[in-house]
């Protein structure tokens, strides 16, 4: 993650260097799929008062500069990761809203190939895989998974 402290890559990605953005790095790369309220706390500890409507810009910037993920699972806040250019696919629990990440089923991007592409040039696959995550699974007393659903 050696984005995470490095002003060069932000200059790369042709953005501005600020003191909001990089701790917006730390703050993503430290967490675990965080949405931004999560990011702007982390900001705020970090640096002092950032608006939030400068968190809201600086992770559009960052995401168009190809530095940071959004997701967006149904039902869900967007959240944000540093993990990005490998095309691989998330696993969200249904009960607490967990997210992790999973890699892709095959090698190569998009990993998965649409039966037919419309005239599209496919370059990702946004796979989410819903179920239970292991900690809501053993509260709810359902330690294996059910047959019929797997």
């Amino acid at each position: 993650m050696g984005v995470v402290n490095d002003p060069g890559r932000l200059r790369e990605a042709g953005l501005r260097v600020t003191a909001a953005r990089l701790a917006i790095m730390q703050t993503v790369s430290g967490g675990d799929h965080l949405d931004v309220e999560a990011i702007h706390r982390g900001v705020c500890e970090r640096v002092g008062q950032v608006s939030l409507q400068a968190v809201y810009d600086s992770l559009n910037a960052l995401q168009r500069g190809g530095l940071l993920r959004r997701i967006e699972p149904a039902g869900s806040p967007t959240r944000y990761e540093t993990r990005v250019g490998d095309n691989h696919h998330h696993l969200v629990c249904r009960s607490c809203g967990r997210v992790a990440d999973v890699d892709c089923a095959v090698g190569h991007a998009p990993c998965l190939e649409p039966a037919s592409d419309a005239g599209y040039l496919v370059d990702e696959a946004d796979v989410i895989y819903w179920g239970l995550c292991p900690p809501c699974r053993a509260e709810a007393g359902s330690a294996q998974p059910d047959s019929a659903h797997v």
